[in-house]
């Protein structure tokens, strides 16, 4: 029983996407935004947000259909 339970969770995962993403390294690099810390009722630049989000999709991307001809093309 759990076996099924977990064979039908891996056959459902895979039809789905998980999207990360995470600004906090771009923050990080950006010395507009360095001493910031300092000020705290100061704006904050939209740039200089951190943010860090992650996205479920159950729908199917189309992806590029492969060529398996094997033949050489001019990219």
């Amino acid at each position: 029983m759990t076996t099924g339970a977990a064979l039908a969770a891996l056959l459902l995962a895979g039809c789905g996407s998980y999207e990360y993403r995470d600004t906090n390294a771009a923050v990080d690099r950006d010395p507009a935004c360095a001493g910031r810390a300092d000020r705290p009722g100061e704006p904050v630049s939209p740039a200089c947000e951190r943010k860090t989000e992650a996205k479920w999709s159950s729908e199917r991307k189309q992806a590029a259909p492969i060529d398996f001809s094997g033949k050489p093309r001019d990219d």
